[in-house]
C-alpha cells in the first residue's frame, strides 16, 4: 500500500510539473515517430523557475545581468554583481488553476567578502498542499501535507574582469507521504535526502558599436549534480534533475536612459532517456538506464531510442527580451519551447519590474498555448533589495 501511495504522489508531481503525457512505448509504435517519451526524475521542483524576472523572460538566466537570484541560474554570475549585499523573496502559486494550496517559495541573499569574491545562500521551499490518503476500499485514512526543500550555499569568484566561476552546494529534502496509519498498523515512508552541487561559468565583454555602449555575455551552468535518492527501503532509487544550461545575452544601450537586453538559453536534462521496450519488457531500442550518477549524466547525450534526432528534441529553448528605462522601470517578455515528444511545454511570458531606491518589485505572468494546460496563468512575484554600503568595506 505504501508503495502505491508513493507512486501516486510522485506521479502527481511529475505529470503536472512537466506537463508530460507519459505512456508505455511498445513495439507497436515506431521509434522516432514523436510518440511521447518524456524524461522524469525525482524532486522536479529543483528546475521550476523561482523568480519573477527569469520567469517573465521565458525562463532564461544563464547569461543575463547578475542580480540577487543569480545563483539559481548560474553561480558564476554572482561575482559580477555591482552591489555589496542584498536579499530577495519570491512567491509562485503553482498550478493555481488546478490546486488552490500548492506554492513554490524562494529566499536568496548574497554578500561581497572581497572585491572579486561573493558568497550567497538560498532556500527553495515547495509546498504541495494537502493530500487525502485512502485505503483500498476508498475509506479516508488521514491527510498529509507533502513538502520539499533545498538549502544552498554559493561561492562565486572573478578570475578576471571578464570571466568568473562559481559553485553551489545544496542539501535536498523531499517528504511526499509521511507515516500512514492503516488497519494493519503504521507504515512509515522515508523522506528522500541527498546533497548536490552546481558548477557555473560566466564571461562578459563590453562592446562599442557605432558609439553606443553594448555588452555580450555567455554563461554555462550544470546544476543538481548529485546521487540518486530513494523514498523506500528497497533498492529503487531515482535520478535527480541534473541539468545543463548554456546561454548568451546581448545588451544594447539605446541612449543614457534606455537599454534592451536579448537573451537565449538552451537546456538539456543530463538524465537517462527511457528505452523503448516490447510488451514483455525487453529493450528494442535505446539503452538500459545506467545506475551510476556520472555514467547516467554523460550517457544521457547518446542513449535516446530515436538516436541523434531524439537527443536534439531533449533540448528546450528559452528566449527573453528586457527593456529598461533609466534603470527604474522594466518591461519583459519571453518564449519557452519544448518538443511534443518530451513534454510539449510551449508558452509565452510577460512581466515588469519597478525599482525604487534600494527595492525592486518584479511580477511575471505565463500564458500557455495549449488549452487546459495546467501551467496556464502562472504568476510569480519577487521583492528584492540591494545595498552599496558593504562595498566600501570590502577587502581589496
Amino acid at each position: 500500500m505504501l508503495k502505491k501511495l508513493f507512486l501516486s504522489a510522485t506521479s502527481f508531481c511529475f505529470v503536472f510539473v512537466y506537463h508530460t503525457k507519459a505512456q508505455t512505448i511498445t513495439n507497436s509504435q515506431l521509434v522516432g515517430n514523436d510518440s511521447p517519451n518524456p524524461i522524469t526524475t525525482a524532486v522536479p521542483f529543483l528546475n521550476i523557475t523561482p523568480d519573477a524576472r527569469g520567469g517573465a523572460m521565458g525562463d532564461v538566466g544563464a547569461a543575463t545581468t547578475p542580480d540577487v537570484n543569480a545563483s539559481y541560474w548560474n553561480s558564476a554570475k554572482l561575482a559580477f554583481i555591482d552591489k555589496g549585499y542584498g536579499a530577495a523573496v519570491s512567491y509562485n502559486p503553482w498550478l493555481r488553476n488546478l490546486v488552490p494550496d500548492m506554492a513554490l517559495s524562494y529566499l536568496s541573499g548574497y554578500m561581497k567578502i572581497r572585491k572579486e569574491e561573493v558568497i550567497g545562500v538560498s532556500l527553495t521551499y515547495f509546498d504541495l498542499g494537502a493530500i487525502q490518503f485512502t485505503d483500498a476500499q476508498g475509506k479516508d485514512l488521514q491527510k498529509f501535507s507533502p513538502n520539499e526543500f533545498a538549502l544552498a550555499g554559493t561561492y562565486s569568484r572573478k578570475l578576471s574582469q571578464s570571466m568568473g566561476v562559481g559553485v553551489t552546494l545544496k542539501y535536498i529534502y523531499s517528504s511526499l507521504a509521511g507515516s500512514i496509519s492503516t488497519s494493519s498498523g503504521t507504515e512509515p515512508a522515508n523522506a528522500a535526502k541527498t546533497v548536490a552541487a552546481d558548477i557555473g561559468y560566466f564571461y562578459t565583454k563590453p562592446l562599442s558599436l557605432k558609439g553606443t555602449k553594448n555588452n555580450f555575455a555567455f554563461g554555462a551552468n550544470v546544476s543538481n549534480v548529485g546521487a540518486k535518492i530513494s523514498y523506500s527501503n528497497d533498492n529503487q532509487r531515482d535520478f535527480i534533475p541534473t541539468n545543463l544550461r548554456v546561454g548568451s545575452s546581448f545588451t544594447h544601450e539605446l541612449d543614457p536612459y534606455n537599454k534592451v537586453i536579448l537573451s537565449v538559453d538552451l537546456n538539456k536534462l543530463m538524465v537517462p532517456t527511457p528505452p523503448v521496450r516490447d510488451d514483455l519488457g525487453k529493450i528494442i531500442s535505446g539503452k538500459e538506464p545506467s545506475d551510476g550518477m556520472l555514467s547516467g549524466m554523460f550517457g544521457s547525450f547518446s542513449d535516446a531510442p530515436g538516436g541523434f534526432s531524439e537527443e536534439m528534441k531533449e533540448i528546450t529553448i528559452s528566449s527573453g527580451l528586457e527593456y529598461w528605462y533609466n534603470s527604474l522601470f522594466a518591461i519583459r517578455a519571453g518564449y519557452f519551447n519544448e518538443s511534443k515528444m518530451k513534454g510539449n511545454r510551449k508558452y509565452m511570458t510577460i512581466g515588469f519590474g519597478l525599482k525604487y531606491q534600494v527595492f525592486t518589485l518584479d511580477v511575471a505572468y505565463l500564458q500557455a498555448f495549449q488549452q487546459n494546460n495546467p501551467l496556464a496563468e502562472t504568476l510569480r512575484f519577487s521583492l528584492s533589495f540591494n545595498f552599496d554600503k558593504a562595498t566600501a568595506s570590502v577587502k581589496e
